[in-house]
């Protein structure tokens, strides 16, 4: 029985790839570059074999220190490539060392069994929430759970009738992350889709993923 399980993990495989890197702009003086993240894999570790989404340096540097803290230190963690002061978005020498770097430390940390399970690492590699989301998702303080928030990733943009008015109510806070992409394609819609009674107080709201961006009006750090 034992030898059989053994065989199932060793068939398992992850694989990703980090590719694709797009410059994104704030506003006329604040741009950055983010990265596709495609994933593919077999393994039960993941509820969701083939997906993309898109992150930026600041939030792998998120996720390693999510990952170091949940890891209780237990776990020696790869490396990123080194945050360069100089860094320049029209180099592509340096574009492609880091984004090169970048796949190499996600390739490391996805062979860790131990990481697996952490629901960091899930969020980050398989939904568009941002850190503040991401953050609140993996503690318990959203109304949908990790495994929604994943598997609405890629096919509609979900959102709970009390979550949609808060961020309706909310003002974007400034920085220097995507607050201005997801604030400015705003759509008087989203105002219907706050109105509509949710059978449950957990019931989903579904809307295109072209909207992802609008609805969320959270930050990260650069």
């Amino acid at each position: 029985m034992k030898k059989g399980t053994d065989n199932l993990v060793n068939q398992q495989v992850i694989g990703v790839w980090v590719r694709d890197p797009r410059i994104q702009k704030n506003d006329f003086w604040h741009a950055y570059i983010d990265y596709e993240i495609c994933l593919h894999t077999n393994s039960v570790c993941f509820t969701k074999k083939i997906s993309c989404v898109r992150r930026r340096y600041s939030e792998f540097v998120w996720l390693r220190q999510k990952l170091q803290a949940n890891s209780m230190l237990m776990v020696r963690l790869p490396e990123l490539p080194p945050k360069n002061p100089f860094f320049s978005l029209n180099n592509a020498q340096q574009i492609s060392d880091r984004m090169k770097g970048l796949h190499k430390f996600l390739d490391q940390i996805l062979q860790n069994p131990l990481l697996l399970s952490d629901s960091c690492l899930h969020l980050f590699l398989q939904s568009q929430l941002s850190v503040s989301k991401m953050e609140a998702c993996a503690a318990g303080r959203t109304h949908y759970s990790v495994a929604q928030a994943i598997q609405c990733c890629g096919h509609r943009r979900f959102q709970f009738d009390e979550d949609l008015k808060k961020d309706l109510s909310m003002s974007c806070d400034s920085d220097s992350d995507s607050v201005f992409l997801e604030c400015r394609d705003a759509d008087p819609q989203m105002k219907d889709l706050a109105t509509n009674k949710a059978e449950s107080t957990a019931s989903l709201d579904f809307v295109g993923t072209s909207q992802e961006e609008t609805l969320s009006c959270s930050s990260d750090s650069t």
